[in-house]
Formats: structure tokens, sequence, C-alpha cells
């Protein structure tokens, strides 16, 4: 059997102007999501070349379920001093809580500084340097790749933010612990879920598609149980739009679900529980095995039902 050569090809190739170009590329709905996938959070464009005063920075987008604001600098070159004040003054600009540099290449001393800044700054402040790649085999169609030069530490952040106040409480430890091997897990058996950063905190939100609701798994290692629900926010009528198809979803999920229409709060629930230890550690990877499966199941199924609701 013949194999041809993997070969890396000049950015400049496919696109010629980081504007015109690469901005309006990386845009596209396909691509953020490409980009989303490598990093673990959900990106939701706002805007290109977005105002900063008289400056402009290329994307402005936001994560899904959250609302946090998102930064994105594009540099077809080699990192400089110039874009790494410029990601800076967007952020600041935006108060923007995820940063992303997406350059040709990271200089050793600029990788020491975003790595500082991630050391240095609280929980909620995030930098991202990210090379970009374009690989072919043989006369193949180009391939886009993002590689992650520095990233957020997810671990030693949670600890700065108990520092001074007291030590991270051993549930918060086991949450983040448990948090950080379903993510793994999640990585190595499932192709289909959108993954996000992990907190010290009973529950990890997964996207299914729509800005009115998300999934949300949690845990409880005090009453013994972990679910996966569709956590609705602020609206009412999808919760009541949803119902009306009760029938249909269960039967399509196999299984009974609890609906909670929580009528003197804003926001509603339909879960799904199971018993469990979350203590037993050796029983992790049944429960990863678990969630798996039912937010697949539910990410198939209610985006299906969502879509059918009108909301405006």
């Amino acid at each position: 059997m013949k194999l041809e050569k993997l070969k890396k090809v000049d950015l400049r190739k496919a696109w010629n102007h980081e504007a015109t170009d690469f901005t309006n590329w990386l845009a596209e709905d396909e691509n953020l999501s490409l980009l989303s996938d490598e990093i673990g959070i959900d990106i939701k464009l706002i805007q290109t070349e977005a105002s900063v005063g008289k400056f402009s920075v290329d994307i402005l987008a936001e994560e899904e379920n959250t609302g946090r604001k998102i930064i994105i600098e594009n540099q077809l070159e080699i990192t400089d001093h110039d874009h790494l004040g410029k990601i800076i003054t967007y952020a600041s600009g935006y108060d923007a809580e995820i940063v992303i540099w997406i350059v040709k290449n990271v200089r050793d001393e600029h990788k020491q500084a975003v790595d500082w800044l991630n050391e240095h700054t609280d929980e909620k402040i995030n930098f991202f340097a990210i090379k970009m790649e374009l690989w072919q085999i043989g006369n193949s169609s180009l391939a886009s790749k993002f590689q992650i030069i520095s990233k957020p530490n997810d671990w030693a952040k949670a600890v700065k933010k108990s520092a001074g106040k007291s030590e991270l409480t051993e549930t918060k430890t086991l949450q983040l612990e448990f948090w950080n091997k379903f993510k793994e897990y999640a990585q190595n058996n499932s192709s289909k879920l959108k993954l996000r950063k992990t907190y010290p905190q009973h529950w990890y939100d997964l996207s299914f598609g729509s800005s009115e609701a998300h999934i949300s798994l949690s845990i409880s290692s005090r009453n013994n149980f972990i679910a996966t629900e569709i956590y609705i926010p602020d609206s009412k009528k999808l919760f009541y739009g949803l119902e009306k198809y009760k029938n249909n979803i269960e039967q399509e999920l196999n299984t009974k679900l609890k609906w909670m229409a929580l009528e003197n709060k804003k926001a509603s629930r339909i879960k799904l529980s199971k018993e469990v230890d979350v203590n037993q550690i050796e029983n992790w990877e049944e429960y990863f095995e678990w969630m798996r499966i039912t937010a697949e199941k539910f990410q198939k199924v209610f985006a299906k039902y969502t879509k059918k609701i009108k909301l405006i």
C-alpha cells in the first residue's frame, strides 16, 4: 500500500488577507464550530471588525450558554508586541472574559506572556494562543488545523480563586475532579458533545443548538444522584411548547422524564436522574457513560422539537 506524504502549506495560499479572507472564513458557523470543538467553549458570532474606540477587533463573539464575551484577534504571521497589546486593549474595551489569539506561529516570549496572564488573572479571564495550520495530502484539498499553544489551567484557576478565603472544600475538589475526568472520558468516547471548561460546581453545561436552553449534567454527593436535564433559564413558552410533545419526546428517549415548570421561578427543567454514590470513584466510568449516552440522546431529540416551537 502506497502512503502519501502529509505536507504543511503556507497560510497565505488559502488566505491572502487577514481581514477580508481569514476573518471572514473563521466567522462562518462551521469554522467557528471547529474552533469551539478545539478549545471546549461554544462560540457564537456577534460581529466581525467590531469597533473599540479608534480600533477594531477581528471577531467579537460570546459563549453560547453563558453570554460571556469573547474576542478573537487574527495574525497570519508570527506573534508580535503590537498584537499582544491589541488583544489586551480589545479585551478591556468589551470586558471580555475569553481572549483568543490565532497566529501563524508563537514566539517563546509571547507564549510566556500568555501563560503569565493566565496565571495572574482570576478564574473569569482566559487567554488562548492558537497556532493556525494548513495541511495537504498529495494534491488533496487543504485542511485547516487549530493547535493550542497556550491555554488556561482550570485547576490552578480554581485553587487560586479559593486562595486567601479558604481552601477548596472536599466537595468542590470532588466536583472538579469528576468533571475533569468526565470531560476526558467524553473526548475519548464521543464526537457529538461540545465540551466546555470545567469548574468546581455540581453542574456541567452543554449546548444543543438553542440560545434559550441548554443541557445540564449534575451530580450530588449528598443526595446520591447524577442527572441529565434540559435547563431553560427564562422561557416558559419554550417549556410548555416542549411539554406539548411530551409523549413523543419520552417515547423517543425511551424513558419517563420529570417535567418541572417551576411556576414561581423564571427557570424551568426537564430532568432525568439516576441514584448513585458519587463518592465511589471506582464507579465513575459507569456514571460517565450514562451521562454521555443520555446527553447525546437529549441533544438529538430536544434539538429537533425545539426547532418546531416558534418563540417570537
